[in-house]
């Protein structure tokens, strides 16, 4: 399979090695002719407020709103993929959640710890750093993960958003996880 990651801002070499790692393609997007080349594509972490302008200036918000390819977002890209964020306007109205942006504080609050996923046998290696959490998930998405009682893992048919950074650990699960079980799903589904 062929995974694209948006390469705008954010940690786009360490998405691609995961992609790598759990024996798939990556390839950095960089234009908006480059989704028809890809089975699935990461929205990484960054800078939400930036990602939404470049993204915008360069087609990609109007494609990714017009396109069903399956799409995982990691804290900015989650804050992109939800219907409703606290305070801002949304983006791309894929995942029928409501988000606080930096609700996990500051950059001095950044942390890491192991999550139990749902769909994922062992635990997960999750950095947060300035993260988002989702405030509430409405019909159609599934809880796939909480720290405490913070939701930081949602599912929505084929969109995945997750408040936390694996890609910042060696921990490759939650990407061989949307590989196998959103993209993978998704192409069965559309056959």
């Amino acid at each position: 399979m062929k995974i694209g990651v948006l390469g705008l801002q954010g940690a786009v070499r360490e998405h691609i090695k995961h992609i790598e790692k759990a024996g798939h393609e990556g390839i950095t997007i960089k234009h908006v002719e480059q989704l028809d080349e890809i089975d699935g594509l990461v929205l990484p972490g960054g800078e939400s407020t930036t990602m939404r302008r470049l993204m915008d200036l360069y087609g990609f918000t109007e494609a990714l709103r017009n396109s069903s390819l399956p799409i995982y977002g990691t804290c900015a890209g989650l804050i992109l993929l939800a219907k409703e964020v606290v305070g801002q306007e949304s983006h791309l109205n894929k995942l029928n959640v409501v988000v606080e942006r930096n609700s996990f504080g500051r950059q001095v609050d950044s942390f890491e710890q192991d999550l139990n996923v749902k769909g994922i046998e062992e635990a997960v290696n999750a950095v947060f750093i300035r993260a988002p959490h989702i405030q509430s998930a409405h019909e159609g998405v599934e809880v796939l993960s909480k720290v405490e009682d913070r939701i930081v893992a949602v599912r929505q048919n084929q969109y995945l958003g997750i408040s936390f950074h694996p890609e910042l650990t060696e921990d490759y699960k939650i990407m061989a996880y949307f590989i196998e079980e959103i993209v993978k799903q998704y192409q069965t589904e559309q056959v």
